[in-house]
């Protein structure tokens, strides 16, 4: 039967892909990319050659009812990002919900995401957490920053390695310099950095370095 898998890819380490994730990739039609290139890179990794097609935040609003026409009419997908899960801070959202409406199978494949790896290692509560993933760049910034100063459980935001040290000033700015945080760094590479301390702490680490890769910060709630 046709239908849509979501198939999570590795955020770096490329040995993380799963067993089940490789097989699906090798079956399905057409796989469904956020950067065909990227994606690309991947597959010739893997050794699989199937056709492909562009679906990012660009295009999805364009391409959802031709997809799922697609699948309708007998053919099988898979969506993969960059990095990571579908949908987790990435295209995926409005193509699942077109499937579901029109009776099509939607089956996501477990596998890699950012923020789980960060929160587990960062040393913070984990029973309870919000996922609030990149803030907004300008319009409603400051309000969400309010809010998530008041919120009770560990918070989880991923952030441009651009906007890595104005964003924590900005929380500080909210939260004062003693709140806790974590802020992971290429997860899963070589160079994967874990800098716990308060914010002032790790305002003061980053800004005598040339931030790079992809980031995660998972921060102290108040009550915490």
């Amino acid at each position: 039967m046709a239908r849509l898998y979501l198939v999570p890819t590795p955020i770096g380490n490329l040995e993380d892909i799963t067993l089940r994730a490789i097989r699906i990739l090798k079956e399905v039609d057409v796989i469904l990319a956020e950067d065909t290139r990227t994606s690309g890179n991947l597959l010739r990794h893997l050794g699989i050659s199937k056709p492909m097609a562009a679906f990012h935040l660009n295009n999805e609003h364009q391409q959802v009812n031709p997809i799922a026409d697609r699948i309708e009419a007998g053919e099988t997908m898979a969506l993969v990002t960059d990095a990571g899960t579908p949908a987790i801070s990435d295209p995926g959202y409005m193509l699942v919900r077109e499937c579901i409406q029109r009776g099509i199978e939607v089956e996501c494949l477990p596998g890699p995401t950012a923020f789980v790896p960060a929160l587990v290692n960062s040393g913070l509560p984990a029973e309870r957490f919000i996922f609030e993933g990149f803030l907004p760049h300008k319009k409603g910034r400051q309000t969400k920053i309010q809010q998530i100063a008041s919120y009770p459980y560990t918070t989880i935001l991923y952030e441009s390695p651009y906007r890595l040290v104005k964003t924590l000033q900005q929380l500080m700015e909210v939260m004062g310099p003693d709140r806790q945080v974590c802020v992971s760094r290429e997860l899963t590479k070589i160079h994967e950095e874990n800098v716990r301390g308060s914010l002032a702490e790790v305002i003061d680490y980053f800004s005598q370095k040339d931030v790079k890769g992809e980031i995660v910060i998972v921060m102290k709630s108040e009550e915490g």
